[in-house]
């Protein structure tokens, strides 16, 4: 027995392309030469139906009618398969489900497995055909309304009520998917063309205003789009896989020319002239009015009117937004199409409010997204500072592309001492109040380092800064501080993630490290541990974005944060780490589809350290000798370094910065020389104040020290200490 061939049955006037591959998106949306026929009462397709139809089905626990392709278990007759059920009234009594407009395919009837598809909503095709029009005007006769014959496959135009409120529903809602400007505009013109015309030209204001902001200058269009109907197989068509309607219709290239000539790129829209009252008038209008004439060489450039199709074949569409006019669309038909109606200026007034809305809209969501940007932008480090000993690399990621700012923040704090501070946080949330609590905290955090207070200090302080904000500002932190020279690290924890440590061998290592509380809870104390900083390992602060997911807990993720770091560093070799920023972007690998719940931010620290051979460190009494034994130990500690040639700028200024101390200083000073890529000395005191380089009048006898500092080192500064005040200078080896 043969199989009953399933076909695809339309849910609305789109008809299916006889032939169609199922799988091809226009298979339900092309027209077809041939209109399903209908069935008559007896379950036989009437005459010139389509053979490959299903015929009318009974539902469930009623008798199916018999037909072509149908099998029952016993021999019925069409008038047991449709029992007669009207009344004496003529009103019929016959059960739905018999009924053969309502009839439904049985599943016996069935044996294949494909289920017909839902045809996707998406623009309506023109409805009708050639044949169906001329099945009610004539076979070959001259359309009904404006009596033009129909040339063979040409787009028809829209004909019904119903069909234009479909297409309008159809393309509003495609134009209302988009969120930033360019998908507005293009889902504007893929709904246009080619159901409603055959080019679309769209010009916005140039610059758009945003909001209420009053524009300044002229009115300037600049043409933001154009589409046309290309020839189909030239690899210039931009096929619609957004479920959209693409026409069959092939036209020629000479045919093209004519408007691929038609627009400028800008138009400056002079006060009084007539495009600016079409532009006033809000309504579209057809182009053959003389107003809209008149228009049309100041919008498309000289000549542009006699390019454009005469007739009612072209409309202008003003596009005004919430405030005032912000551009205009212009839709075009070609000479051997049919014009267009009155009706269909009111379908180009539906088109372009719909459009300028979302143009409006689109314009405050991008001004929103420039704020967040710019918000996160300036709350994050814009570079990370080059401390001696350590090198640096950040990464940080929103959390979604709707959320652009959060509350995550790190910073890297130079330090007296050569030392640096490595902070990473989290505020709870990822909203503008996030990123300026965060802001708020980042700013205390740099302020309280400045101070060069203990770490488990710094959370205290910052503890009671976050209650000052409010009773709900929570945030976790973890503040480290490097010392390159002894090659340690203390860090003090405020509920945040433990660092993981990457050793030089390849082994990576959680530290243990106390939870502590989070920031503003209030009431808690804060502690510290030192731990010892090899140099080439690597250090790791993260936030829980990175490890916490909805998918995984936070334990589970710094164990596959610890195995990611270990496979990472087995590919460069036991004994060479491996780069920061590919290390950086292979931890941020590991981040599945699900991953991306919160904001991460992410600081990597890699200690080379200070070898104690480039360290020279001493003491001297606050007393008159001390300039003169200090010039001594310098010179010693340069010619043992091979840097006899800095000698004399070095004994000078060690000279000047070491006097300034034995003038206040009450306790032994400290003189340090570190040798890096610059030659750093350092000489700390305990009197708080911080020198102020000011100019020495003539009679002055004082004063000179530190503008001769200023002028021979290549950087200079003064820290202020909890004990004191460290005095520093930089000279370049030569």
């Amino acid at each position: 027995m043969d199989s009953t061939r399933v076909t695809e049955q339309p849910t609305s006037f789109e008809r299916p392309q006889t032939g169609a591959d199922p799988a091809d998106p226009r298979g339900a949306l092309v027209r077809t030469s041939t209109p399903p026929a209908p069935y008559d009462g007896a379950g036989t397709p009437a005459p010139g139906a389509c053979a490959g139809a299903l015929p009318p089905q009974a539902r469930a626990g009623e008798t199916p009618p018999s037909g072509p392709g149908t099998t029952t278990p016993g021999p019925t007759t069409p008038s047991a398969a449709t029992p007669s059920t009207t009344t004496s009234s003529g009103k019929d009594t016959r059960p739905v489900g018999t009924d053969p407009e309502h009839s439904q395919p049985a599943a016996a009837a069935e044996p294949a497995t494909h289920r017909p598809r839902p045809v996707p909503e998406t623009i309506p095709a023109q409805p009708g055909t050639e044949q169906d029009r001329s099945s009610q005007d004539g076979a070959g006769g001259p359309e009904r309304r404006s009596g033009q014959g129909l040339p063979p496959g040409r787009p028809t135009p829209m004909r019904r009520d119903g069909d234009r409120l479909r297409f309008v529903g159809a393309a509003t809602r495609r134009i209302a998917r988009g969120i930033d400007l360019d998908e507005i505009v293009m889902g504007l013109c893929r709904a246009t063309v080619p159901t409603f015309s055959d080019a679309i030209l769209v010009y916005l204001r140039d610059p758009l205003p945003v909001g209420d902001e009053r524009p300044v200058g002229p009115l300037v269009l600049r043409l933001r789009r154009t589409d046309r109907l290309r020839p189909i197989g030239d690899g210039t068509e931009e096929r619609d896989t957004d479920g959209g309607f693409t026409s069959p219709f092939q036209p020629e290239p000479a045919e093209i020319s004519d408007l691929d000539t038609v627009g400028t790129e800008l138009c400056e829209v002079r006060p009084g002239s007539a495009l600016a009252e079409v532009l006033r008038g809000v309504r579209p209008v057809f182009t053959d009015t003389p107003a809209a004439h008149a228009a049309l060489p100041e919008l498309l450039g000289e000549g542009g009117e006699f390019v454009v199709p005469s007739g009612q074949r072209a409309i202008l569409a003003p596009l005004r937004g919430r405030r005032r006019v912000i551009g205009a669309a212009l839709f075009l038909r070609r000479p051997d199409r049919l014009a267009f109606e009155p009706d269909d200026l009111l379908v180009a007034a539906q088109l372009a409010t719909h459009s300028a809305l979302g143009i409006d809209k689109a314009v405050l969501y991008g001004r929103e997204a420039y704020i967040a940007d710019e918000l996160q932008r300036t709350m994050l480090p814009e570079t990370l500072p080059r401390p001696t000993g350590v090198r640096l690399a950040s990464r940080y990621l929103p959390a979604a592309e709707t959320a652009r700012v959060g509350g995550d923040w790190y910073d890297a704090i130079p330090l007296p001492g050569s030392r640096v501070a490595l902070v990473v946080g989290d505020v709870m949330g990822h909203s503008m109040t996030s990123a300026a609590i965060m802001g708020q905290l980042r700013t205390t955090a740099q302020t309280l380092a400045g101070l060069d207070l203990p770490p488990q200090e710094v959370l205290h302080h910052l503890d009671e800064q976050a209650q000052r904000l409010g009773t709900d500002r929570m945030a976790t932190c973890l503040y480290a501080v490097y010392d390159p020279v002894s090659h340690r690290i203390t860090i003090a924890n405020a509920g945040h993630p433990p660092p993981v440590l990457l050793h030089l061998g390849g082994e990576a290592e959680v530290l243990r490290v106390p939870p502590g509380a989070p920031i503003g809870v209030g009431g808690v104390d804060f502690e510290a541990v030192e731990l010892d900083a090899p140099a080439g390992a690597t250090l790791l602060l993260y936030t829980d974005g990175l490890v916490e997911s909805r998918l995984r807990d936070v334990w589970t993720g710094i164990e596959q944060l610890r195995e990611k770091l270990e496979a990472t560093a087995r590919l460069t070799g036991p004994d060479h780490p491996p780069p920061l920023e590919a290390l950086c972007d292979e931890v941020l690998d590991m981040l599945g589809p699900g991953d991306r719940d919160d904001d991460i931010a992410l600081l990597a620290a890699r200690f080379d350290g200070i070898a104690p051979s480039d360290v020279a460190y001493w003491f001297l009494e606050p007393e008159d000798a001390a300039p003169g034994r200090a010039r001594r130990l310098a010179r010693r500690a340069l010619s043992r370094w091979g840097m006899e040639e800095l000698t004399d700028s070095v004994e000078l200024l060690v000279s000047e910065v070491v006097t300034n101390a034995v003038r206040y200083a009450s306790r032994p000073i400290t003189l340090r020389l570190l040798r890096t890529d610059v030659l750093r000395c350092e000489v700390g005191d305990d009197v708080p104040q911080l020198p102020r380089l000011r100019q020495a009048r003539a009679t002055d006898e004082g004063g000179r020290g530190l503008y001769l500092v200023n002028r021979l080192a290549r950087r200079w500064g003064a820290t202020r200490l909890s004990t004191g005040k460290v005095v520093w200078f930089e000279l370049n080896r030569t």
